[in-house]
């Protein structure tokens, strides 16, 4: 069900405004619950964030929140950076894109939400597994205690 509350989102005019409004459409249809997090809509199943609509000066996009989890058979999800652990996007450049892979976008969404509900979660990396860059190092030994 549309929240009204951010139907301002999807009716402020810009590049994406068409694009926002059918991916708002995919996702309602799936069952999930819309809310405002982050700045963005963001779909819920029983508070638990599923899938979010958010936009870049190139491209639109859905942002899985558990995305490493699903099994990715058309090859369009993108991780946003090497650090990025369990999210990650489908991306679209204009509403014919989205219009054209609605029933992947809605299969990619029945996952994760089956995922949700199975209690699957990405197992994050420990702080001390990432890498730290050579400048930060650096500047850490520099630091007094």
């Amino acid at each position: 069900m549309k929240n009204p509350k951010i139907d301002w989102f999807f009716n402020e005019p810009g590049k994406w405004e068409e694009a926002y409004q059918e991916l708002r459409e995919i996702v309602l249809g799936c069952g999930l619950t819309e809310e405002l997090k982050w700045g963005c809509p963001c779909y819920t199943n029983q508070k638990s964030n599923i899938v979010l609509i958010h936009g870049f000066k190139d491209y639109c996009a859905l942002l899985f929140m558990q995305g490493a989890l699903l099994k990715d058979s058309k090859k369009i999800l993108v991780q946003q950076t090497a650090n990025v652990q369990s999210a990650r996007q489908i991306r679209f450049s204009d509403i014919e894109e989205i219009i054209k892979n609605r029933s992947t976008i809605k299969a990619y969404i029945k996952e994760a939400i089956q995922n949700d509900k199975a209690g699957l979660k990405v197992e994050m990396k420990k702080t001390i597994e990432f890498e730290i860059p050579l400048e930060f190092q650096a500047a850490l030994m520099k630091c007094p205690n």
